[in-house]
């Protein structure tokens, strides 16, 4: 007679799974924020909203994930971190346009499910939502037997903040003679890390544990180090000072981000050489050969962050940005674009 198959015969550990379901709920007590209703475990994540002091509430929401950083995480066998990633990229594209973020949600899809592996990504991601803060109300974590090799896995996420209509930061009052000020990256965030795999891996031939000397650190290290959240250092300015713009410096780089808020009948001018350049893009720079054209539309060269503000609050604002342990650089001006003018300049 044949065997009676199972779930788990195919690959599937529901009674893994279960059990990681109560580590995560534990976990996820560790982001507490007002307005989650009741924990992780039913079929969706509730949340009630406190609408006091908005006169028109704005849901605003992103969705995105890590990339291949998750490589990195997997060479060095070190998976506490990429969730921080992961928080900061869905919540800074919300902190930009002004949303105070409310929850967060993930996705975590493996091969077979490893729960250690699994617990260390998911406190990462709670530490990335209290750095936001935000609370974690919920996620699915998918055993998907064949579809990944051993110790591989993908990860996306999914934040909900809120902003007053009247609030909404979008750009549309930038105009000529507004300054440009850059805040500084941790390092390569989590974009262009197919190029820097390339370089680091294919073409110098390194390993995960080579120690760089101009980085101060192994190649490992600085590759995992994780993506900054603006998201408390955008509120302690915008509730103070007027920002007029914000832009998240994801993949294309500083040139593709700013466009993104900037009016058409403006022309943003950039300085190079006008903020502090980690090494580690130098690094790559000269170890793959890279142009500079292919480096700013790759990386975020240094820049995480750039607010578009009023001349006459430059200064002040660069001031708060210190205050709060945050760089901050005067990195361009708004212009009047002519007709034939490109968008962007670099001098």
């Amino acid at each position: 007679m044949a065997k009676s198959l199972t779930y788990t015969d195919a690959g599937v550990n529901i009674d893994k799974a279960n059990d990681l379901v109560g580590i995560i709920k534990n976990i996820a007590k560790q982001t507490p924020r007002t307005g989650v209703m009741g924990e992780i475990g039913g079929f969706g994540g509730l949340f009630s909203l406190n609408l006091t002091n908005l006169e028109r509430p704005v849901l605003v929401s992103s969705t995105d994930g890590v990339g291949t950083k998750l490589k990195i995480a997997s060479m060095m066998n070190k998976h506490d971190t990429v969730g921080i990633d992961l928080v900061a990229m869905c919540i800074n594209d919300i902190a930009v346009q002004g949303a105070k973020p409310l929850f967060f949600l993930d996705y975590l899809s493996m091969g077979k499910l490893e729960t250690e592996l699994a617990t260390d990504v998911i406190k990462g991601i709670a530490n990335g939502c209290g750095q936001a803060p935000c609370a974690l109300i919920g996620g699915e974590t998918a055993e998907m037997p064949g579809f990944y090799k051993n110790n591989e896995y993908d990860l996306a996420g999914f934040a909900v903040g809120i902003v007053d209509n009247s609030k909404i930061v979008d750009g549309s009052e930038i105009h000529v003679g507004n300054k440009l000020i850059g805040i500084a990256s941790s390092g390569l965030h989590s974009n262009g890390y197919s190029l820097a795999r390339k370089i680091c891996f294919d073409v110098l031939k390194l390993k995960i544990d080579t120690h760089i000397p101009e980085l101060g650190k192994t190649i490992g290290e600085e590759l995992l180090t994780p993506t900054k959240i603006y998201s408390q250092t955008i509120h302690r300015i915008i509730r103070e000072l007027p920002v007029l713009g914000l832009a998240h410096i994801t993949g294309g780089g500083i040139e593709d981000n700013i466009l993104r808020v900037i009016p058409k009948a403006c022309k943003v001018v950039l300085q190079n050489k006008s903020w502090d350049v980690p090494p580690v893009f130098n690094f790559l720079q000269q170890a793959g050969n890279v142009s500079d054209k292919e480096m700013a539309r790759t990386f975020n060269n240094g820049i995480g962050l750039i607010a578009v503000v009023s001349e006459k609050f430059a200064q002040e604002i660069l001031e708060r940005l210190n205050a709060v342990n945050e760089k901050g650089f005067v990195i361009g001006e708004v212009v009047e674009r002519k007709n034939s003018d490109e968008q962007i300049k670099w001098v």
